[in-house]
Formats: C-alpha cells, sequence, structure tokens
C-alpha cells in the first residue's frame, strides 16, 4: 500500500492544492482530470471576477512549490478573474507538479480491489482500484487513497422548483443557460439585448448576472430583467454590505441592490418553476406550482446552484447527509436553511471522512447541495486530508483557518416560513418595491 499513489480526482483550484500537499508529505500523488486542460471549470466562467483576493486564493503549500521554481506571487490585494487565476496560478501548479496530473483521464468509478460495497472482509486492508476512461481505452489503477476534487460545476441544479427539471426545460435548452453570461462578449451581449431575460436564482452568481443585465439595459433599448426568487421574500438576498469581512462580496450585493432598484429589474418572490412553455413568437413562458405565470420571455439565465454527481462512487461506502448530500458531521455547520454567515466551522479530515477507509470527498463538491464555498476553506481541507492520510493525527485535527463573516445571519431564506398567517412561502408571488418596464407586447 505504501507503494502505491494517491489518486485525487479533478485539477481544479483544490485537487492541484491536494496535490501540493501530499507531495510536500512524501506522497505520490496522482491528479486524474476528464478535461484537456487543468482548471476546466474555473476557465468557463473565466470572464467573472472573483470577490475573494489573491491572498485567499493560493494554497500555502502549492506557493511553496512554486515560488521554490521561481514563481512570482500576484499582489495580494488584487481581485482576478476566473482566467487570471488559472493562467497565473492554476497552469504554473500544474507545471510544477508535472507527469503527477494527467489529462484527459475520465473517472468511471472506484471500489475496494475485487469487492463490492456488500462485502466486509478486507476493506481495510485491500487497495483501492480507480477506474479509468481515456482516448486510448480503459484502464484500472490501484491507489492507497483517493480525494475526490471533482467538484460539482458539471451538475447544475435545474430550473424547476422541486430540484427536477421542469416540464419542457429540456425541449427549451436553446433558450436556456446555466451559467453568467460574458456580457463583454458581443456575440453573448447580443443574445440578450433588447429581450426579454429571466434571471432565477439568489446566490452570488445570479447577482452578478443580474449586475451585467442591467449594465446591457442601460444600453440597449428594451431589455427587460425578470428576476425569479424561490423565496418568499428577498430577505438578505444581497448580503451583508459594509459588513461583510470580504469587500468585494459586500460590494457585489450592494451593485445587485441598485440594478434591482434602478427600474430594470421586475422581481417575482414565492415563484418555483413548474413548467416552461412555447409562449408565442418562439418565446417562452414560465409556470409556478401554484400557476402564476412569467409574461413570455426570450431567454433565461438559470443560476440557482449546483449537486454532487454521485454515480461513480456507488461501490464505495459513503456517511453522506440525505438532505444536503454532505458528509453527516459537515452538513449541520453547513446547512443553508440555517446557516448564511458563511463563517463555517473550519473543518477537516475528521468530518470529511466516511466508513470506507481512505476516501475523502473535499471542496466544493464535500458541501452537497449547500452553496458559498470559499477556496481558502478547500485549501483547509486538504491540509488536514493529507496529514490524515500521512496518519499525522495531530496536524489533521489542527485548525490553521479563521473564515471571513458576511455580515449576514438568520438562515438563507430558502423557503420562508410564514411570520403571521397572511405571509410566508405560500403566498402569490410578490412584485416588490421596483417599477416595473412597460409590457412588451406578447
Amino acid at each position: 500500500m505504501e507503494e502505491l499513489p494517491v489518486v485525487v480526482v479533478g485539477a481544479g483550484p483544490i485537487g492541484l492544492a491536494a496535490a501540493a500537499h501530499l507531495a510536500e508529505r512524501g506522497f505520490e500523488p496522482l491528479v486524474l482530470e476528464a478535461a484537456s486542460e487543468v482548471g476546466a471549470s474555473v476557465r468557463e466562467w473565466g470572464h467573472v471576477r472573483l470577490f475573494s483576493r489573491w491572498a485567499e486564493l493560493v494554497d500555502p503549500a502549492a506557493v511553496r512549490l512554486l515560488e521554490a521554481r521561481g514563481w512570482q506571487r500576484p499582489d495580494a490585494a488584487g481581485y482576478p478573474t476566473g482566467a487570471d487565476w488559472v493562467s497565473q496560478y492554476l497552469d504554473p501548479l500544474a507545471t510544477a507538479l508535472g507527469d503527477r496530473v494527467r489529462l484527459g483521464a475520465r473517472v468511471a468509478g472506484v471500489a475496494r480491489r475485487g469487492r463490492d460495497r456488500v462485502v466486509d472482509a478486507g476493506r481495510d486492508t485491500e487497495p483501492l482500484t480507480v477506474h479509468v476512461t481515456t482516448a486510448g481505452g480503459e484502464e484500472l489503477i490501484t491507489a492507497r487513497a483517493v480525494v475526490d476534487a471533482s467538484g460539482t460545476w458539471s451538475s447544475p441544479n435545474p430550473l424547476g422548483g422541486d430540484g427536477l427539471p421542469a416540464l419542457g426545460e429540456s425541449a427549451a435548452r436553446e433558450r436556456i443557460t446555466y451559467q453568467v453570461p460574458d456580457f463583454t462578449d458581443e456575440q453573448v451581449r447580443a443574445r440578450f439585448a433588447g429581450k426579454r431575460v429571466v434571471i432565477a436564482g439568489s446566490g452570488h452568481s445570479a447577482l452578478t448576472a443580474l449586475v451585467g443585465l442591467a449594465q446591457v439595459a442601460e444600453e440597449a433599448p428594451g431589455t427587460e430583467i425578470v428576476w425569479v426568487l424561490r423565496r418568499g421574500t428577498p430577505g438578505n438576498v444581497f448580503g451583508g454590505g459594509e459588513a461583510d469581512q470580504l469587500p468585494a462580496r459586500g460590494a457585489l450585493g450592494l451593485r445587485a441592490r441598485q440594478a434591482a432598484e434602478s427600474g430594470r429589474v421586475r422581481t417575482m418572490t414565492g415563484f418555483r418553476t413548474a413548467s416552461v412553455e412555447p409562449g408565442g413568437d418562439g418565446r417562452l413562458v414560465l409556470t409556478s406550482f401554484d400557476g402564476h405565470k412569467t409574461d413570455p420571455v426570450d431567454e433565461v439565465v438559470v443560476l440557482t446552484g449546483f449537486r454532487p454527481d454521485l454515480s461513480w462512487l456507488s461501490e464505495i461506502r459513503l456517511e453522506l447527509d440525505p438532505v444536503l448530500q454532505a458528509p453527516v458531521a459537515l452538513a449541520p455547520l453547513i446547512d443553508p436553511n440555517v446557516h448564511s454567515c458563511g463563517t463555517v466551522y473550519p473543518h477537516g479530515a475528521k468530518e470529511l471522512s466516511h466508513p470506507e477507509p481512505g476516501v475523502f470527498l473535499v471542496g466544493m463538491k464535500s458541501y452537497g447541495r449547500a452553496p458559498t464555498f470559499l477556496a481558502m476553506t478547500g485549501y483547509e481541507q486538504v491540509r488536514s486530508v493529507a496529514a490524515a492520510i500521512a496518519g499525522d493525527t495531530e496536524a489533521a485535527e489542527r485548525v490553521e483557518l479563521v473564515l471571513p463573516e458576511t455580515g449576514v445571519c438568520g438562515g438563507a431564506g430558502l423557503f420562508d416560513e410564514p411570520e403571521t398567517e397572511e405571509g410566508g412561502c405560500c403566498a402569490a408571488p410578490e412584485v416588490i418595491g421596483l417599477t416595473a418596464p412597460p409590457p412588451r407586447a406578447g
């Protein structure tokens, strides 16, 4: 077992950091990445500027590895875009790791050697087997441990308000996008300018899209924005503003509030989409579970979060919370029905371990369906996990992270409970305090 590699699934920021920590402890990590480039998910939203500074976006072990090779650290106070993060940090880190990173290697499954999940015997002595598909065919890799840092980007939540795709959602895919559009791209901008657009979601991605589309509306007459919220009231959707200890995150909320109050946005609350139907002239009409409808819209931007893909871990004994699909010890700390502070108690291998020895879910995937994951949380996770794999219990249990507060507490308001008999989640969708543009014909 000691001669076997530790397989890391995913060559994103957390996966590459995991490899750096493992290498620093004398292990031979093997990072398997399905895409042809590292940071593939980050590249897809490369136009978006992060609200974390460079100081919070680089892992300490990765920095030590890079600086030993002459890497120049970016200005710690700067705020990179996703593309900057890739070019100035992830690409150099992958180069420093060398052939420990394999691209075009998709993990199809993980199991205990010679045993399905039903067999008890040998689970603590037999190695893990990682089934991989590449352009050259299938491969079986034997590993002493597996660190799953594959993220959730490839599994966006659907528009449907019950967690399943709304009726007609799949058929309307040509007019639906599941990521923040790059409104600086002329072709993308032309898709939305002068159109009636629904933005569905209330997290940071939705706020970013709201700000960007409001800027388009300033310059393109006829652009209408319909902001659809599942929650019964806006609540703390704009965050803590100046009280946020990540200033750029607070500033995003303030800009989104300004956009929402600009008169260019019509906000509908308590709207949980049941169906997407043709509305004439090639446009779409969204209908909620209680029968309310939007006016016909040209485009829909769905930014309702993500969920983990657990299908290829079906032969591994995981212990996941039945609600969040996060490790059971971690779930109560990140439950968005309760928490919105972002001040998750620092955690590591102890909270991330499973009944299956040597298997850890880290990074965004460890959060299951919970939102608001910070890179520095993932870096602390993999530091602790690498220590645990090395048998360094003291280091694995040591806390080396303090997270910045959002300035907002009291729950995320996923489905507001009524404060009075008249209010709450079951009330009709509300168009709140905003001046809607005059409706277009049809």
